[in-house]
């Protein structure tokens, strides 16, 4: 005949086909709020007590909670007679205190008869999570909007020892973060040309709404800017961990633009017509174009296939040469 403890033990080993909704009693010793950047709170839990988890406002950047329980050494002689079980979807009214919950289980597994007991909770699909020899990893996700979630210990069975009843263990939970950042696009238009459309790749990936924040793997990534109403334009930029990086787009009138730069003494001509600031910037249209540059008695003429979208810098250089002969 099996005893209550190893009966209890084949149970666990039984998967749950459903999830269905339980009410018990407990004394809830503390909540946690569980994000990228927030402090670890370590909270006192003893036997028949349970501990709220939440989550911040911003959980895209976590892949899972790690649970640690740190236990004194009188735990050790108490092995199976202590369960973990964890439930979602609460009716937590009260943050502290004893109270009447009702929840759906998640999970329930004899304590492990460790000094330091880790569990690592999954909350999105591709978690990458496993079991180890030092980590439990619950087979069930928990959706970021079924939170809180209460951790609870309880007794396996009945008729252990006062010193058993007062053991004391110390809870805390810490963020799993992913490998990932957040990019937000702000655009800017020139005052001629508001709102025309344009296209955003990242990564040679069109960007379908840039309104949203997007998600993206820690390191260097390549933007490209693509339009018939602007000037395209190349450019890398570097996502950092859990953090959201503004990248702002200063978009471009494509009317191709001259810079010209000579000898202070030199006159510049454009199709015949003379350039009087030379060193301002001249907006042309696209198409052939020739330049003449003229100091005293010396003239340089070129001809300019000018493209739209393009900056164009024409220079004229003065050079020395010397040359030694024997």
């Amino acid at each position: 005949m099996l005893t209550p403890i190893k009966l209890l033990a084949v149970l666990l080993l039984v998967p749950c086909l459903t999830l269905q909704a339980e009410t018990f009693r407990t004394s809830i010793e503390g909540s946690i709020e569980v994000s990228p950047h927030s402090p670890e709170l370590i909270i006192p839990i003893g036997i028949n007590s349970s501990v709220v988890l939440s989550l911040g406002a911003d959980s895209r950047f976590l892949r899972g909670i790690e649970i640690e329980i740190s236990a004194p050494q009188s735990w050790l002689p108490y092995r199976g007679s202590l369960l973990m079980t964890m439930y979602n979807n609460l009716n937590v009214h009260t943050p502290s205190g004893v109270s009447d919950i009702e929840g759906t289980r998640l999970a329930m597994d004899p304590l492990p008869s460790r000094l330091r007991i880790l569990y690592h909770v999954p909350i999105r699909a591709q978690h990458g999570l496993r079991n180890t020899t030092a980590v439990i990893v619950p087979t069930q996700i928990v959706q970021p909007a079924s939170f809180p979630i209460i951790f609870r210990l309880t007794q396996a069975s009945k008729g252990l020892p006062d010193e058993f009843e007062s053991i004391m263990f110390n809870f805390t939970a810490r963020p799993i973060l992913s490998d990932e950042g957040a990019v937000r696009l702000i655009p800017r238009y020139p005052p001629q040309l508001r709102n025309r459309p344009f296209t955003v790749l990242i990564d040679d990936n069109v960007v379908s709404n840039i309104t949203e924040q997007i998600i993206l793997r820690e390191g260097e990534h390549h933007l490209v800017i693509l339009s018939e109403d602007y000037r395209n334009e190349s450019r890398r930029f570097v996502v950092e961990r859990t953090r959201v990086v503004d990248l702002t787009i200063d978009l471009q009138d494509p009317t191709p633009v001259i810079i010209f730069e000579g000898p202070q003494n030199s006159q510049v001509f454009l199709n015949n017509n003379l350039v009087s600031h030379n060193r301002e910037p001249i907006t042309v249209e696209p198409g052939m174009h020739e330049v003449r540059f003229q100091v005293g008695d010396y003239t340089v003429i070129r001809s300019l296939n000018i493209q739209r979208g393009k900056t164009y810098k024409v220079a004229l250089a003065v050079d020395l040469t010397v040359q030694e002969e024997d």
